[in-house]
């Protein structure tokens, strides 16, 4: 898989971490295989007649302090290795949100927040899933499996080698079996993906689908989602119950290998009977190395899937990148110079454009000058004011500012002089006092009410039990349209920027505060 680059950075970091995980995973496959030595001597003594209360006891004691040990180490390789797959999601799901906030707003034009969502989710934990018990897995799979194998052949190599018959099947069931394992998994987690938006999207427009009474009809395309997601999963999990019983019908078949012939071979005293009781013991150890290797497939699939995806959107490229320039933007004496700009919508996100919203639009914006942009709906003034702080860059002409293309400035320091009101009033679930001083963390009391003033939110606020320090719940869901759109405006007005926009800042506003 060309995506491990992803995680390989968060493993070589955890290095020493890994490493003691293994030595103490490797502690508890080797300790495991002292135990049936112990039962062998105990039955031998019985058999032999030649046991004593002493030597039981002593063999007893043994298997506790063995016991005891096991469970130390494997406390040492959960706290280890459990750890370090945390470590990875956690730095694997900052990567991928990180890198989602570089990309424009093309992107999200054309992407689901529930897609999104899906690989924020459940493809990250089905990475975490792999890197940890998938590692620890394919170790046992290894060491406890090669171990027992030895321990086997110590006691009788002809009997462990006819047990060994069924291997080979094994692998093959392995490999034929994961080729569709990992094709099902991609089609589960785009099935996930599609189902996660539709309830988001119902969520958040649940008082639309209540006012025109379209309760049925939503849970009925709901449940085809739904329907269509089960048929999917149900799909995967024919062919790992299919996968399963086979390794354990493989493994049975060793154990009925070695109940005839081991048992014919105790009978004939090639074998004592300790030996027997010991070598079936260590089959059993052997059982779970063969389900391990099932298992850890089944991991390594679904995390490979989930991986595959999440590296996608890693390297979607973001459409809005940095200039190399040094222009800064001054606070007062600069003007705004759209030269002959024209923009068109890409298609589904393709190269491909439709037909274009703006065309050649000449205009220049003096200092301390205020213009406002008028014209009918969907004539592309919401999508001319989000060219500026470079939401979306234009397909032709140029944007200056004092002179200097926008485009060869860093995008940081273009937006942190701009302060944009969009049309759409968006509320964080917080309080009103964080919702404002978002646009300017860093100020003082006196400049934070002013723009309250400004905005005419004061008398609204006033009839909340705590003001300003009122939760608005998600979407600003406590305040009117006209409240949630002062709220924004305060923000903006409150902001240190040369440049305001405000795009229908007051839509929802009443006549008389508007005015």
């Amino acid at each position: 898989m060309k995506s491990l680059y992803l995680i390989k950075p968060y493993l070589y970091e955890n290095r020493l971490l890994i490493a003691l995980g293994l030595i103490c995973l490797v502690a508890v496959d080797i300790l495991q295989l002292f135990i049936p030595r112990i039962l062998k001597l105990a039955v031998d003594d019985l058999t032999s007649l030649q046991a004593e209360r002493a030597g039981l006891l002593k063999y007893a004691l043994a298997i506790v302090g063995f016991s005891i040990l096991i469970g130390l180490f494997r406390y040492g390789w959960r706290r280890c290795l459990i750890g370090l797959s945390r470590r990875v999601e956690e730095g694997l799901r900052n990567r991928l949100f990180a890198h989602i906030q570089t990309l424009g707003a093309s992107y999200f034009d054309k992407t689901s927040s529930g897609d999104l969502m899906a690989h924020a989710t459940n493809d990250i934990q089905h990475v975490r899933m792999a890197t940890g018990m998938g590692l620890v897995a394919l170790t046992d799979a290894i060491v406890l499996g090669a171990a027992a194998i030895g321990f086997m052949a110590y006691i009788h190599t002809g009997l462990t080698l006819l047990v060994l018959i069924p291997m080979p099947l094994i692998v093959f069931c392995t490999t034929f079996f994961s080729r569709r394992m990992h094709r099902l998994y991609q089609r589960v987690q785009e099935t996930f993906s599609d189902l996660t938006e539709t309830v988001r999207e119902q969520f958040a427009g649940i008082r639309i689908i209540k006012a025109y009474v379209r309760e049925e009809t939503e849970m009925l395309r709901l449940s085809k989602l739904s329907g269509r997601y089960i048929k999917e999963n149900m799909a995967l999990a024919r062919v790992i119950r299919s996968f399963f019983p086979l390794m354990l019908f493989f493994a049975n078949l060793s154990l009925v290998i070695v109940l005839y012939l081991g048992g014919r071979q105790t009978v004939f005293f090639v074998i004592t009977p300790g030996d027997f009781v010991a070598f079936i013991s260590y089959l059993g150890l052997l059982t779970w190395p063969m389900m391990a290797l099932g298992w850890v497939t089944n991991l390594i699939q679904r995390g490979g899937a989930s991986l595959d995806r999440i590296d996608k959107i890693i390297k979607t490229r973001p459409a809005i990148i940095d200039g190399n320039g040094t222009k800064q933007i001054n606070s007062k004496s600069e003007s705004i110079f759209f030269e002959n700009v024209s923009f068109a919508y890409h298609l589904n996100g393709s190269e491909k454009q439709i037909r274009p919203v703006l065309s050649d639009i000449r205009f220049r914006v003096e200092p301390g000058e205020m213009i406002g942009i008028v014209g009918p709906p969907g004539c592309g003034k919401s999508t001319l004011l989000s060219l500026l702080p470079r939401l979306y860059d234009v397909s032709s002409g140029s944007i200056l500012i004092g002179g200097a293309d926008i485009r060869g400035m860093r995008v940081d320091k273009l937006r942190s002089r701009i302060s944009f009101m969009p049309q759409e009033s968006f509320l964080f679930a917080d309080t009103i006092r964080s919702n404002i001083v978002l646009g300017g963390p860093l100020i003082s009391e006196s400049r934070f009410f002013d723009a309250i003033e400004k905005a005419y939110l004061k008398e609204a606020i006033s009839k909340f039990p705590k003001g300003v320090d009122s939760l608005v719940g998600e979407k600003g869901v406590i305040l009117s349209g006209g409240q949630k759109q002062r709220v924004a405006l305060a923000r903006s007005l409150l902001k240190e920027a040369s440049i305001l926009i405000l795009d229908d800042p007051i839509s929802q506003v009443d006549m008389a505060t508007g005015n």
